[in-house]
């Protein structure tokens, strides 16, 4: 793709030069894109991940994370995250190490804002539901799910069904499907935000789980990365209390993470000094954690799905969403007058069972409790 081909804006920097200036060799570049579906004239002073990120971020899907929870629900207060928090979470980290590794940032951006963007209600209770729903027509992804809203469900365009998103970001959100998948590797930038992803749902779920008074940071320490962090705040701020100590803490678990991945990829890409994106990808090379800190990090989430996923208070906050979906499930299939019009009309393209899925999927925590409530209680 030719990035500088659109109407120049005098006295401006183009794309190309740009990123001629300060990507690796091994970073993906605007000018190497395969383009979109739909061809669009490129913008003059936009490349294309960036222009990307902002239809993410004006999508309809993207402001509805707002309304999904990440972990823990809107009945426990005001202070944990929602999916659209983690979000933006994830997409700082994932910045954060891009820049240090000379990565495309405004394609890890969109795609860090990308990444969650089919999450149905309820978190991973509500995919599980899906998915059992769906077992007959295919099951549920929420990361396949995420693909059809850009492709099909979003429509913010006239010329063009979807968002019209770039190859490299719909690519790359689809090796997140089936990440065990035969072939190349996924872009570095797509690396860049699975690993920030996993590093930011350990710290703000070990954040929440202590401020929602689930577990205790004594409770924690008993998991040899939570207890070698404490040590670190300790022994740089001295003795810390309460929210302070707890505020402290996920910094530096945050810190020690970032730390750890920027020196173990740093190190490979420096030797192994890829020539393009495309030679990465190829190389089947995958970024991670070092292996004693990926060790560690199993252990912390092992902790946390026994102590904190499974808390009495989850489980049963669970159970109501998936006894909900299901029913609202069956009820839309059965009542397919009660869905909206644009999803009556797909149900003619995609069958009823997939159709009510999707329309589940899209809901926020809050209104699928609403129209449970209206019309299937």
């Amino acid at each position: 793709m030719d990035v500088n081909s659109s109407p120049r804006v005098p006295g401006l920097q183009t794309i190309a030069a740009r990123e001629a200036v300060l990507l690796a060799p091994w970073a993906m570049r605007s000018a190497d894109s395969r383009g979109r579906k739909y061809p669009e004239t490129e913008h003059p002073y936009r490349g294309p991940f960036q222009r990307d990120r902002d239809r993410v971020v004006h999508s309809s899907a993207f402001r509805r994370l707002s309304g999904k929870m990440q972990v823990f629900t809107g009945d426990m207060g005001d202070y944990h995250r929602t999916r659209l928090t983690h979000t933006h979470e994830v997409a700082s980290i994932a910045r954060t190490i891009g820049r240090a590794l000379r990565l495309n940032e405004d394609l890890i951006e969109a795609l860090a804002l990308f990444h969650d963007i089919g999450h149905p209600p309820f978190g991973h209770a509500g995919e599980d539901a899906l998915n059992s729903c769906l077992a007959d027509c295919g099951g549920f992804s929420h990361n396949r799910y995420a693909l059809t809203i850009a492709e099909e469900l979003e429509i913010r365009y006239q010329s063009f069904p979807g968002l019209n998103l770039s190859h490299e970001v719909l690519e790359s959100q689809a090796t997140r499907v089936d990440k065990q998948a035969a072939g190349n590797s996924p872009l570095l930038e797509a690396q860049v935000v699975d690993v920030a992803d996993s590093m930011t749902y350990d710290a703000h779920d070990t954040d929440d789980s202590v401020k929602l008074e689930l577990v205790t940071i004594d409770e924690l320490a008993e998991i040899p990365l939570i207890r070698e962090t404490v040590g670190r705040v300790h022994q740089r701020f001295g003795t810390l209390r309460g929210d302070l100590l707890r505020k402290a803490v996920v910094h530096e678990l945050i810190d020690r993470q970032v730390t750890d991945v920027l020196q173990t990829a740093g190190q490979v890409l420096s030797q192994r000094r890829f020539e393009s994106a495309d030679e990465a990808r190829r190389s089947g090379y995958r970024m991670a954690p070092s292996g004693d800190l990926a060790e560690q990090k199993a252990e912390l989430e092992s902790f946390l799905y026994q102590r904190v996923y499974r808390h009495p208070r989850l489980v049963e906050v669970r159970r109501r969403a998936q006894d909900r979906l299901h029913a609202m499930f069956i009820g839309y299939c059965r009542r397919s007058a009660l869905l909206p019009p644009e999803f009556r009309a797909r149900a003619e393209l995609v069958g009823i069972g997939r159709t009510v899925g999707e329309y589940l999927a899209g809901m926020t925590d809050r209104y699928c409790v609403q129209q449970y409530e209206l019309y299937f209680a």
